[in-house]
């Protein structure tokens, strides 16, 4: 007998164009792939169950495939093909960073860096869930991230990027996986159901897929308790029995108590769906959602946002065609009044109760003077006739020199004349005053500035290379302009002026663009507000100062050709 092997995992995806949902981001990697600019470092985010581990394993393949198709993908016949298909592969890591997140672990990784490919071009190492890494962990890694061996790839994956440390995320390239649509879902859904033979309904897997939340794993888990539970016959009753949901049709019964302002009704479908173990919060959430859903069927325009089958948003179409809009924005918003204050609310059942009342009661129209209306409620067909009209406003008939007239009368006298700034507009509903100033003729002399001395404190080269380290540490979320500061040796010119060189173009615009700043705290600490730095592109080569670690080690090896062999003898690298 055939082990059984649940639909998430049988039907994972196995190269880029059977991911569901992702297709822009399959399409970039593809082409990374195929036109070999490949990053060393690639951070994939997005929710659970969208497919990021999923991704790295077909990318790690693909890239290390001897003999790709045309379109990109991994050929499955290579050795290196052969190997991951059979889980035997040593080209490719994995770790799980929830529970190997020390930095023993993170050093034992770092040294398997250091290990070539046996076979194909590329060692990749995928690191799930790496938000869960200690901190401590995450600064053993920054060396290695940065500058990894020719050879290696990294593929972290993560479902809260937010929790990763800004270093890491200037180090990778970074994709966000999307949420997967329910369409995508029901159609994917419908093709393993074909591949088991599995008889489903459309609707009973469009609410698997709303169930699931954009996350398709989820979807093919719920898919497979709903059709072990009917036998593989997946029909709407059974996936509403199995999954404990409440069906629409109590909304639309609920609805149709608050058209004809049946209040009592109303209370008994609620006291029913209480009865079926469903939480009151749940609850009305439910109702707030559907009349959302509602509100998007009255448009053709907005229909394409409300996620059903075809025929059910024809139905919602036609019964939201019978009400008015601002029925349903209103009720809308009690529902989620309701929503809010449930935590608070002492007595829960009271609170959803008394939303349901005023529900009912959102078609009945205010008494008049007398008070002989009241209580009467209207029936939704004259609701329907009546449309709300905005009350007309009788246009204003006074003129601008009248209105100017009025202004000079109620605005008191001074002792001075004063001259009155209008700040009037004229609207269709009448004279709009949004401010009149009153300002004397002879405007009140401005206070003398009050100058401050300037400080011009004596100081030494020491002291002034003091306050230049100060400097390096004030911009950490600039690592540009922080490299900048740490290679640039500022050189006194005069007495108070001084002068650095920077290798490019690029580095003196950086510079000059905070340069305000860091003369502004040199001064300070100083306390000599003459200082000022000149910034200079030094012309030919770049000088030793700007040098990288590894222009130092080209020049060294240059002068001394032994070092290169000594370097090859014992492996060594720059760390």
């Amino acid at each position: 007998m055939e082990q059984y092997i649940v639909s998430a995992r049988k039907y994972r995806p196995s190269t880029f164009d059977s991911v569901v949902g992702q297709q822009a981001l399959t399409s970039t990697l593809k082409n990374a792939i195929v036109t070999d600019r490949l990053a060393h470092a690639y951070l994939f985010c997005g929710s659970r169950g969208v497919g990021k581990t999923s991704c790295a394993r077909i990318f790690a393949k693909t890239i290390n495939c001897t003999n790709r198709t045309s379109s990109g993908e991994a050929c499955n016949e290579c050795d290196s093909c052969r190997q991951f298909n059979e889980n035997r592969s040593m080209n490719i890591l994995e770790l799980d960073a929830a529970s190997h997140n020390g930095v023993d672990e993170m050093r034992a990784l770092i040294e398997q860096v250091m290990v070539p490919p046996s076979i194909g071009r590329y060692r990749v190492f995928i690191i799930d869930e790496v938000h869960m890494l200690s901190t401590q962990a995450f600064n053993a890694f920054l060396k290695t991230l940065e500058e990894p061996p020719s050879y290696v790839v990294f593929i972290l994956a993560t479902t809260e990027k937010h929790k990763i440390i800004p270093t890491i995320l200037s180090r990778c390239q970074i994709y966000d996986f999307n949420r997967i649509s329910i369409s995508d879902m029901v159609n994917h859904l419908q093709k393993v159901a074909q591949q088991e033979g599995i008889s489903a309904e459309a609707s009973a897997l469009n609410l698997i897929a709303q169930k699931a939340d954009g996350a398709m794993r989820d979807a093919l888990s719920i898919f497979d308790q709903v059709a072990a539970s009917s036998r593989g016959n997946i029909t709407y009753a059974a996936t509403i029995e199995n999954l404990n949901l409440l069906d629409s049709s109590y909304y639309t019964r609920l609805l149709e108590a608050f058209v004809a302002q049946d209040v009592a009704t109303a209370l008994l479908i609620y006291k029913e769906i209480r009865s079926k173990g469903f939480d009151s919060q749940f609850f009305i959430n439910g109702l707030g959602l559907y009349m959302r859903d509602l509100m998007l069927a009255m448009s053709p325009t907005t229909m394409c946002l409300l996620e059903a089958p075809d025929d059910e948003k024809q139905r919602m179409a036609e019964q939201a065609s019978k009400l008015h809009p601002t029925f349903i924005y209103k009720a809308m918003d009690l529902c989620n009044d309701a929503d809010f204050n449930f935590r608070q609310a002492t007595n829960k059942q009271f609170l959803i109760e008394l939303t349901l009342i005023k529900l009912c009661q959102l078609l009945s129209p205010s008494p008049d003077e007398s008070g002989s209306d009241e209580g009467h409620l209207k029936p939704l067909e004259d609701y329907a006739k009546s449309p709300i009209v905005a009350p007309q406003t009788t246009p204003a008939t006074t003129s601008e020199p009248q209105v100017r007239e009025e202004l000079r009368q109620i605005i008191p006298t001074i002792s001075k004349p004063a001259k009155v700034e209008e700040h009037a507009s004229y609207t269709p509903g009448g004279f709009s005053l949004r401010s009149a100033k009153v300002q004397p003729e002879e405007a009140t002399p401005e206070p003398e500035k009050v100058q401050t001395e300037q400080r011009s404190t004596p100081f030494s080269d020491a002291d002034f290379n003091k306050a230049w380290d100060a400097v390096k540490q004030t911009f950490p979320s600039e690592p540009m302009l922080t490299s900048i500061l740490v290679a640039a040796i500022p050189k006194r010119a005069k007495e108070t002026t001084f002068g650095i060189s920077v290798a490019s173009d690029i580095q003196a615009q950086v510079l000059n663009k905070f340069l305000p700043t860091i003369v502004k705290q040199l001064q300070d600490n100083l306390l000599n507000d003459s200082l000022a730095i000149e910034v200079a592109v030094c012309e030919g080569d770049t000088p030793p100062s700007f040098w990288t670690e590894q222009h130092v080690l080209e020049h060294i090896i240059a002068k001394y050709p032994d070092v290169s062999e000594m370097i090859a003898k014992y492996k060594m690298r720059l760390v």
